[in-house]
């Protein structure tokens, strides 16, 4: 499972326990300006994942690593579908990050409340 916070003006994605050895990562921080959007889709979860590279998968068990599709690299994270978010991203390593969180839908909210707000600096 992952978990989702806000730190400044990034959004943080912090893996749990051993899902870090498995998906070879632990964290990103990711500024809010590059994330294209975000929604909570159990239904990706349940398709094709494509070539992993690195990673890990056992089939309708986890997912966890990196994962080309579509000439795309995603990172996944996932065990149970039914918390999937998907987070789209631009101008970071990947195009995708596709995760387990606890409450996908407050997850999705948080997130959309802080990157659709103005953003202001000091003159």
């Amino acid at each position: 499972m992952s978990n989702v916070t806000i730190s400044g003006t990034n959004v943080v994605v912090e893996l749990e326990g051993l899902d870090k050895l498995w998906a070879l990562k632990s964290r990103f921080e990711i500024p809010f300006e590059n994330i294209v959007r975000i929604e909570a889709d159990p239904n990706i979860a349940r398709g094709k994942k494509g070539f992993r590279a690195p990673g890990t998968h056992l089939p309708g068990r986890y997912t966890a690593g990196t994962f080309y599709r579509n000439g795309d690299r995603n990172f996944w994270n996932v065990r149970n579908p039914d918390n999937v978010v998907v987070v789209e991203l631009r101008n970071e390593r990947f195009a995708r990050l596709i995760i387990e969180v606890a409450e996908p839908h407050a997850t999705v909210a948080l997130v959309e409340r802080h990157i659709k707000a103005p953003v202001f600096t000091a003159q």
